[in-house]
């Protein structure tokens, strides 16, 4: 399965914990990330992680599109609430667009904890099932 990561600014160390915790189930998946995200990911935990454009330079619309053509199955995407970014309206749009093509999303560590058991368990292999070609 492909997982894409997103992590704003206040939340990438957050990040850079769950991926490095859950390495062992992360590495049987091929991962996607936002530039700086994907870059200190793979730094720390030494996972493979396919790098699109940062996010202030569109990396969220990169994995937007990969949503939208049914090549994403899960987004770890930990957002920070606290302080509002100028494209909240790109976020908005990603979240839509995993609602509308049935992707599981975790905006926060609790909700991404329990996709990865999930995962691990294979409570989400009928997103293999439903798109047989990714």
């Amino acid at each position: 399965m492909t997982i894409a990561l997103i992590a704003h600014d206040a939340k990438k160390e957050l990040m850079i914990q769950f991926c490095t915790a859950y390495r062992v189930v992360l590495s049987h998946h091929n991962l996607c990330a936002t530039g700086t995200t994907g870059k200190q990911v793979a730094e720390a935990t030494g996972l493979p992680v396919k790098r699109f454009l940062s996010g202030s330079q569109g990396g969220g619309q990169e994995v937007s599109a990969r949503i939208a053509c049914d090549e994403v199955d899960v987004l770890l995407f930990f957002r920070d609430p606290i302080n509002p970014k100028a494209g909240e309206a790109n976020d908005m749009d990603l979240l839509r667009l995993c609602d509308v093509h049935n992707v599981p999303v975790a905006t926060n560590i609790a909700t991404a904890e329990a996709l990865i058991l999930a995962l691990e368990r294979g409570d989400l292999d009928w997103r293999v099932n439903e798109h047989p070609t990714l």
